[in-house]
């Protein structure tokens, strides 16, 4: 699904944490998550550390979109 929606010209990020199945399916643009029961979250934290965290994920995330790749790329998030 990921590569037809770039073939209409509209760019995809995927947030997962499982990199290798992303890259797997195809996705360009890959943002690492947290967990799979969590992925932007820890429950562990309080909820202002927890709203940073998805911040700054979704930041990354919407920021890679705007980025220009050539290949797989897996976008760094600084903890």
């Amino acid at each position: 699904m990921v590569k037809e929606i770039e073939r209409a010209g509209f760019p995809v990020v995927q947030m997962a944490n499982l990199i290798p199945v992303a890259k797997t399916v195809g996705a360009n643009r890959i943002v690492p998550t947290i967990s799979i029961p969590y992925p932007l979250g820890d429950p562990s934290t309080s909820k202002e550390e927890q709203w940073d965290l998805r911040y700054h994920r979704v930041g990354v995330a919407l920021d890679s979109l705007t980025t220009e790749i050539d290949e797989q790329t897996v976008f760094e998030v600084e903890v």
